[in-house]
Order: structure tokens, then C-alpha cells, then sequence
């Protein structure tokens, strides 16, 4: 459907605006700012408060939707966290001894992660990782390189572009690069097969963010 735009005629050839006129409009002025007043109360309900925001609530997530390789980045606190669909392959590498001959800390030793995330996918379930996507360096955001290069002996993971550092599928710092940590995870659990929970525990389990060694 077309739409016909006129444009409006010049001031001089408008009609002068009469005492009625004026009294209309400011009527109806005082009506729309009036219903507006009452609406604002439930609207200011509506939103978040400022307090829950801080707290950082916990996010859901529908995993079914990332397909394998593929990450999504959700924000928990104010931080981003990367979600991966690691596929079958990037699985097998994490397990191979000369990737994790070159890792500063493969078996997770430093506390980075909740304690049902301290095994060889730090995660619990090895397909998806959840990961707090700040470089333990200064708290650049690394990049998401999952293919494998075996040219430059890249395995897949993560590269920091502010100094070079550089990390596995499982969020594990390489040797020898400014970083001194692994990527930290965040408290999660998963709710069903597929929806996540990311800033709540499992049941029974309790794990304080603000333990891990550094962000």
C-alpha cells in the first residue's frame, strides 16, 4: 500500500487559531498528561529494581538453539559469559596429553571454577561450557577461534587480542602468555535437558562467585 504524503500548507494561509481552539487543545493536553500519571506507577513496577539488577539474577538460557561450535554470549552481573555447543572432536582434544602439556593449569588446581567444574571439561555436562569471557590479564574480552589450525598448532579456543593470551574450549590458559589464570565459571546448573541456569547452584551445592581467585 502506497502512502501519499501532503505537505503542509504555508503559515500564511493557515487559519488563525481561535480562544476554542486553544482551550481544546490544552484540554486535551491536561488528559493525555493525566492518564500518563496514573499509568506510571504500575509502568515504574514493571521495570527492574536497581537493587535486583546489581545482585546480578540468575539468567536462563535455552541451550537447544546453539548449535555445535557455536557460542552465544549472555550477561550475568554486568559481565559477559560465553556459552559453547562444544562438538564431538573439540571434546576429544581437550583430553589430549600435548594440549595439556601446554596448559598452566589443566587440572583446574586454582579455584576458577565451581567444584562441580573442576574435571577435564570444567563443566557439568562436558558438551557445554559456561564461561565468564574476561581474560584474567586486564579484563579484555577474548575472541571466540574454535576451529582447529594445526599449521599454527592452534587446537581451538580463545585468543585475547589486548596481549596475546590464550585459552581452550574449556576456558584453560596456555603457558607463557600474560594471563595467569584459567577463565573463571560461574555458578550454573541445568533446570532440564536443555534450559540453564546461569548464576544459581545445584541443589544441594554452594559455591560463592567471589571465591574464585581473579576475574
Amino acid at each position: 500500500m502506497s502512502v501519499n504524503f501532503v505537505a503542509d500548507p504555508p503559515r500564511s494561509a493557515r487559519p488563525p487559531v481561535t480562544r476554542r481552539d486553544f482551550l481544546y487543545i490544552a484540554t486535551g493536553s491536561f488528559a493525555v498528561v493525566g492518564t500518563a500519571a496514573a499509568l506510571w506507577p504500575m509502568i515504574d513496577q514493571m521495570r527492574p529494581d536497581e537493587g535486583v539488577l546489581a545482585s546480578g539474577g540468575p539468567v536462563e538460557v535455552d541451550v537447544s538453539k546453539i548449535g555445535p561450535g557455536e557460542q552465544i554470549t549472555v550477561r550475568w552481573r554486568g559481565r559477559p559469559v560465553f556459552i559453547i555447543n562444544r562438538a564431538a572432536d573439540a571434546l576429544k582434544e581437550l583430553k589430549n596429553p600435548s594440549l595439556l602439556a601446554r596448559l598452566r593449569d589443566p587440572d583446574s588446581q586454582v579455584p576458577q571454577q565451581p567444584p562441580y567444574a573442576r574435571n577435564w571439561s570444567r563443566s557439568s555436562n562436558p558438551q557445554y561450557a559456561v564461561l565468564v569471557g574476561v581474560c584474567t590479564h586486564l579484563g579484555c574480552i577474548p575472541e571466540f577461534q574454535p576451529a582447529a589450525d594445526p599449521q599454527r598448532a592452534w587446537p581451538g579456543g580463545y585468543f585475547c587480542p589486548c596481549h596475546g593470551s590464550k585459552y581452550d574450549l574449556a576456558g584453560r590458559v596456555f603457558k607463557n602468555v600474560p594471563a595467569p589464570y584459567n577463565l573463571p565459571v560461574p555458578p550454573y546448573h541445568f533446570t532440564s535437558a536443555t534450559m540453564l541456569k546461569i548464576g544459581e547452584n545445584p541443589p544441594g551445592v554452594s559455591f560463592d562467585f567471589s571465591s574464585i581467585q581473579q576475574i
